[in-house]
């Protein structure tokens, strides 16, 4: 089983980027974010909760986003592997996830993290939101707030991966092939 983990800040390129890798490798694409948004737009409990903090740029708490995550892999127990999009995000997470998935056998083969400089980021999450209906995205404010909680909440689980030797960065800019074919040279090396 191929599991792996991609990784930066909002705008980094990760949903562009896993759409890539999951054809390549025949992967699930386990995306904490399409779910949230769809539970939102269904106005379920997780959606309604979500849409609290999601609205304010804020991470959903760990317990709602751990209980999804089991949700999903119980529901594609039989797959090739997942690539996990926006998950994990903390600490906690991330230490759930090691034993969640070494109590199915399986483990995290690779981190790979996207980096984007600031000033694009900024950019293409600009430009995402002229393109879609995403509330986090709209605004300059909530966009900067994103950022600041991914540089203070979950850039430190880069250490937990580097401590796995699990961690590649990989440069997230240039066109989306290229970037797919960096990140794809890197999974080579850990299936």
């Amino acid at each position: 089983m191929l599991n792996i983990v991609i990784f930066g800040p909002p705008g980094s390129g990760k949903g562009t980027q896993s759409k890539n890798i999951i054809k390549k490798y025949n992967l699930i694409h386990l995306s904490t974010g399409d779910i949230l948004r769809n539970a939102i737009a269904k106005k379920t409990p997780l959606g309604i909760l979500a849409k609290r903090y999601m609205d304010k740029g804020e991470l959903v708490p760990d317990k709602d986003v751990i209980q999804m995550v089991i949700n999903n892999l119980d529901e594609n127990n039989d797959q090739n592997g997942f690539i996990f999009d926006g998950f994990p995000r903390t600490q906690n997470q991330a230490e759930f996830l090691k034993n969640l998935l070494k109590e199915r056998n399986t483990k995290i083969n690779v981190m790979v993290t996207l980096e984007v400089n600031h000033d694009e980021l900024v950019k293409r999450l600009i430009n995402r939101s002229k393109e879609t209906d995403r509330s986090d995205d709209k605004k300059v404010s909530i966009i900067e707030n994103r950022i600041n909680i991914y540089n203070k909440q979950t850039a430190p689980i880069i250490e937990f991966y580097k401590k796995e030797n699990k961690y590649q960065p990989v440069d997230g800019t240039g066109t989306v092939d290229e970037i797919v074919e960096r990140i794809c040279k890197i999974i080579n090396k850990y299936k």
